[in-house]
């Protein structure tokens, strides 16, 4: 393999006749119909379990057909369509948001790339097809799918889901790029973006212990990227009612739904794909089982670590509690993307001292000395700072200001806004010991409140009078 690009292989695809073809589409889009399915009794499931509830258990052994009940349910009820939407807009854009959800699949790979499975007596691989560029591929269907939750919120003609859908629009593009710049990691270390070229390459070692950074920003970014808790901005009742969905009901109501749980569904399966090893088995299975990584056994390999995968999606919903817009976008542009680039510069860095066949010894020395000068940059630009904040905040604290202090109101405009620099906020009354209240409400002493000395001490005595 070049150390600069690896040469893809992918004359095994696009040799299969058109009726195989078709029966792996269907398998592609079957796998996502039933992982959904079960995706969301799970999720009832384990949350209850988490909440000491019980969940669902109605419909279907266990109350696993909860999730069809409930899709049956949505597609019986009444479809309205409200008076001031665009009629047009209004019906295309859960479709929009759907179809791009279901097309990343087809360049995922479910075993190997060889012809490893028979069908009907002709040998294929587990993969709908591949690409050159089948990444770029992924990340171009997932911006379409945004939008189709821009136009809902546009053409319901309603004030909260214009909110909710240009908050999710925001919401999803900052984090692609974080997104896009953990992908850029991986392309760099397997030298291709063909998805079965970088499983292959996973061959000796995941990519989750040579790029760890990257794989924790991809968990991050593809929790934003779906709209999940705690990033749920879309879905934030209590400014939005509902979000960009707020005006649709029936069947348009469930594409949004099923929309959301597809990309979860995808989301987990390329960050299988990229770090996880893809279909390969565990690393205690593949030493001492040759046999783990033939025939059907990747598709059961991948599929476990894709429900891995989707268990943190649900472990977060019933964890932590939902953020605010502004920590959410802090995060993205403050916190993830520099992150990312700089991790990215780290790695090409490394990656080219490797190919002009320098040691490791070489390369820790190099990057080690790196951060030691970015982190001492950081220490004097940091104090020289503290010190210049210090001297402006000095008049204030001496009380010989220069008159620039100004009163805090905190209903400035009609509505509650924060301290601007320079303001002092009032300081907060504290509440009253319990001994103190009990003898308030029964008639006792208040001493805080009560006129001057020599006047009336009971409460009582001072409302009677």
């Amino acid at each position: 393999m070049s150390p600069y690009l690896a040469a893809e292989d992918l004359s095994m695809f696009g040799t299969d006749p058109w009726w195989l073809v078709v029966i792996k589409a269907v398998f592609c889009f079957a796998f996502l119909m039933v992982t959904v399915l079960f995706s969301i009794v799970w999720e009832r499931k384990v949350v209850a379990w988490m909440q000491l509830r019980i969940g669902p258990n109605r419909h279907g052994p266990w109350g696993m057909l909860q999730s069809l009940a409930d899709g049956i349910k949505l597609m019986l009820k009444e479809d309205v369509i409200v008076k001031r939407a665009d009629k047009a807009v209004y019906v295309l854009a859960p479709i929009v948001a759907a179809i791009p959800a279901f097309m990343a699949i087809a360049v995922i790979p479910f075993g190997p790339a060889g012809n490893e499975v028979s069908i009907f007596g002709h040998r294929t691989a587990m993969q709908l097809t591949d690409l050159p560029i089948a990444m770029l591929f992924i990340l171009a269907v997932a911006s379409v799918g945004i939008y189709g939750i821009v136009l809902a919120g546009w053409s319901s003609g309603s004030t909260y889901p214009l909110l909710g859908g240009l908050r999710s629009c925001a919401q999803m593009i900052s984090y692609e790029i974080a997104m896009g710049a953990a992908f850029a990691s991986v392309f760099l270390y397997s030298g291709s973006m063909s998805t079965s070229e970088i499983v292959a390459q996973q061959d000796d070692r995941w990519y989750i212990v040579l790029l760890p950074v990257s794989f924790i920003l991809y968990i991050v970014t593809m929790v934003g990227e779906t709209n999940r808790a705690p990033f749920d901005m879309p879905e934030s009742e209590g400014d939005l009612v509902g979000g960009f969905n707020t005006e649709y009901s029936s069947i348009k109501f469930a594409m949004f739904m099923l929309a959301e749980y597809v990309n979860m569904v995808t989301v987990s399966a390329v960050a299988t794909t990229l770090f996880l090893g893809g279909w390969r088995a565990p690393w205690p299975i593949s030493t001492f089982w040759e046999g783990a990584n033939h025939g059907w056994w990747p598709l059961l390999w991948f599929v476990v670590k894709v429900q891995l995968l989707l268990f943190f999606f649900i472990w977060l919903r019933g964890t932590l509690p939902r953020v605010r817009y502004d920590q959410l976008m802090k995060l993205g542009w403050k916190v993830l993307i520099p992150v990312s680039l700089v991790w990215l510069m780290l790695v090409a860095t490394v990656r080219a001292l490797r190919n002009e066949n320098y040691g490791f010894s070489d390369i820790a020395l190099y990057i080690g000395g790196g951060v030691l000068v970015l982190l001492l940059l950081s220490f004097l630009v940091d104090m020289y700072r503290d010190k210049g904040g210090k001297a402006a905040d000095q008049p204030a604290e001496t009380g010989t200001g220069t008159g620039t202090e100004t009163a805090f109101d905190p209903m400035a405009g009609g509505f509650p806004v924060p301290p601007m620099p320079g303001q002092q906020v009032p300081p907060v009354p504290r509440r009253r010991p319990r001994r103190e209240r009990e003898l308030i409400v029964s008639g006792g002493p208040d001493t805080h409140s009560d006129g001057p000395a020599g006047g009336p001490t009971d409460g009582k005595e001072a409302s009677d009078g």
